[in-house]
């Protein structure tokens, strides 16, 4: 077995897929629109990695509540730093900055995208 994707429900499926692309440099890998369930999907994924964000917009729901289940998803970068810096200039949102973990010296930060869903970027050894 291996994992295939990760969901999540978006409320302006444009955005998110701006956001995902533009911001954090992922490529739109396909998109499919479903009239009679009226939704969206569309997945996303950088090059060269099997795994993929499906991003699902349902027509008729503008917005979700988060809860207090979703945790992150996580991504691995070469410089975490760096990555924020890019963040921001690509106007994205950073709400905690590069720095070491708290118990910890594993470089991290979070960045958050249009919905509100967390993003933890990990810095790792090229």
């Amino acid at each position: 077995m291996r994992i295939l994707h990760t969901m999540l429900r978006v409320g302006d499926l444009d955005r998110s897929i701006n956001f995902y692309r533009d911001v954090l440099g992922m490529q739109l890998r396909r998109r499919n629109d479903y009239p009679g369930g009226r939704f969206t999907l569309a997945f996303m994924g950088f090059e060269g990695d099997t795994m993929e964000l499906e991003l699902t917009h349902n027509w008729d729901t503008a917005a979700y509540e988060l809860g207090t289940g979703y945790g992150h998803v996580a991504l691995a970068v070469p410089d975490a730093y760096a990555a924020c810096e890019a963040v921001i200039a690509k106007g994205g949102k950073v709400t905690r900055p590069a720095g070491p973990m708290m118990h910890g010296t594993t470089v991290i930060a979070f960045v958050e995208d249009p919905d509100g869903y967390k993003i933890e970027l990990i810095q790792t050894a090229a």
